[in-house]
């Protein structure tokens, strides 16, 4: 009996130890957390150091890639960075400009008519668009190194193939096929923001104009020199020359870290953070870098979820608007100085005769060399004003900016239809050229900066194709309707500026001074 009175005491005992020790066990597990709020990559940062601080110092020290890049700061990779990334924007230049130069001479090779010029730049911007999207969708799965290098091989190899188009409709198919590469390249700005820290991004971003102003007097400068002489074909073949220097300059810049860690390859963005952080003489923040994976990229119902839709939507017409009204200025240009279709009161003697013999508005009115020095002049007008560009952006912010200079936009191209001098026209040009390219600039940072690592190309991607469906119409409006009057040709433009200048006041968020997303929460 006592034997079996000990075995049971003993066992009510061990009952009762198991019994708490499982009401210890439940007290000291974690209480599920509810959902927070959208995070960016420094408030994680700061989170995983107070849990680290919390757990007594016990958790290794932790960084994020967006306080890496922080750490390093500026240096001599981001010179490197910025001289060769902005250079894809002098191939991207030369290829969507060379449309403006080339057009007199199709025109009068093919005895083409409005509408048939006008349908090559609408192509060109269809490829664009289509292959915006995808790319995009390639490069937040892949990595933006790979999209890009391709998109320069791409481009380079039909703009070759381009000067050797037999008919009009070869011709259309190869240029199409070139706006292609062009949507490709154009994910470099993706991967130039990622690497460039907050505070260096406004200063930086909008000075890449002055790499696409650089390709834009190439063109025209040899649209100058080469056309009269060689022919338009040789203008083409000379152009693709920066495309191939380019391809060799890229191997020194690597895949973007913020990419590498979303996917996985922790390893590889360290790496990267590493050669970046020797390169500009700093060094890393103590610790593992630790983020989390981001198991589905590329989602483009993500751009419409409850989370972004409102942005999507409104950024999708900014970015219409700023394409239709950048190329409309561009074409409108060309269109006004190839048939004199301005009005100026002090018109040479040869301008006047095209203008009032209706039969020479149809075929072959190559540009003279006063209208090269025009377009020149307008297509600097491009980097004048990125002071005032930088000043806008860091003081009143990207959604003010963009709402400022909308308006002035629109304001101007109506000025161009008044009736002035042909200096008076240039400096209207030239002040215009600045407002729509200023603008241009402006979305691309704002959209940059808005959408989450996890879907920032794709996010890119949808915007640069919307962008294409205001280059395909561009030229209907510049080149057809321009014939028919100016003032009708003009005024789309200008309300198109107005009403996008409403819609980016109930953009929900103001992105200056804010660090980039790494993920998002549906």
């Amino acid at each position: 009996m006592m034997a079996g009175g000990r075995r049971s005491s003993m066992k009510t005992q061990l009952v009762n130890a198991i019994q708490l020790q499982e009401v210890e066990v439940e007290e000291e597990a974690p209480q599920p957390q509810p959902q927070q709020p959208q995070e960016n990559e420094h408030e994680q940062g700061k989170r995983h150091a107070a849990q680290s601080t919390a757990n007594g110092g016990q958790d290794q020290k932790c960084y994020s890639v967006e306080e890496a890049v922080e750490s390093i700061g500026f240096g001599r990779f981001h010179i490197l960075l910025f001289v060769i990334m902005g250079s894809a924007n002098i191939v991207e230049a030369m290829e969507i400009m060379l449309l403006a130069v080339v057009s007199p001479e199709i025109r009068c090779e093919w005895r083409l008519e409005d509408w048939q010029v006008a349908l090559v730049s609408t192509m060109v911007f269809l490829g664009f668009m289509v292959c915006g999207v995808l790319c995009g969708y390639v490069a937040d799965k892949y990595g933006r190194w790979k999209v890009v290098f391709g998109g320069f091989v791409w481009a380079a190899y039909f703009s070759m193939l381009t000067s050797f188009a037999p008919s009009y409709g070869w011709f259309i198919f190869l240029r199409s096929m070139v706006g292609c590469g062009v949507a490709a390249t154009s994910q470099g700005f993706v991967l130039k923001t990622e690497f460039i820290p907050a505070k260096h991004r406004a200063f930086l971003l909008p000075l890449a104009s002055i790499f696409w102003m650089v390709g834009s007097l190439l063109i025209i400068i040899l649209g100058m020199t080469v056309v009269p002489t060689l022919g338009w074909r040789w203008m083409i073949r000379f152009s693709v020359i920066p495309s191939l220097i380019l391809l060799g300059l890229f191997q020194f810049i690597p895949e973007s870290a913020r990419f590498q860690v979303s996917a996985g390859n922790v390893e590889g963005a360290v790496a990267t953070l590493k050669w970046i952080a020797n390169m500009n003489g700093a060094s890393l923040p103590d610790g593992e870098l630790r983020e989390p994976i981001v198991e589905e990229r590329g989602n483009a119902a993500t751009l419409i979820s409850p989370t972004f839709r409102r942005t999507s939507l409104l950024l999708w017409y900014s970015w219409f608007v700023a394409s239709f009204s950048y190329y409309g200025s561009v074409l409108s240009s060309s269109e006004l100085l190839e048939k004199n279709l301005l009005c100026v009161t002090d018109a040479d003697a040869e301008h006047n005769i095209k203008h009032n013999q209706a039969e020479a508005l149809c075929y072959c009115i190559p540009f003279n060399m006063a209208d090269y020095q025009t377009l020149l002049i307008s297509c600097l007008g491009e980097v004048a004003l990125i002071p005032l560009n930088i000043g806008l952006l860091n003081v009143v912010g990207r959604k003010c900016s963009m709402v400022i200079l909308l308006v002035f936009s629109a304001i101007f191209f109506m000025l161009v239809n008044v009736c002035t001098t042909m200096f008076g026209f240039t400096v209207l040009l030239f002040l215009l050229r600045s407002l729509v390219s200023m603008n241009f600039n402006v979305v691309y940072i704002y959209t940059a900066e808005v959408y989450p690592t996890s879907v920032r190309s794709i996010g890119m991607g949808f915007c640069t194709s919307f962008s294409r469906i205001g280059g395909m119409i561009a030229p209907f409006i510049a080149q057809v309707l321009m014939s028919k009057s100016v003032l009708l040709a003009l005024c789309p433009f200008s309300v198109a500026c107005c009403l996008c200048a409403v819609g980016t006041v109930l953009l929900p968020i103001e992105t200056r001074g804010r660090a980039l997303l790494v993920n998002y929460f549906s």
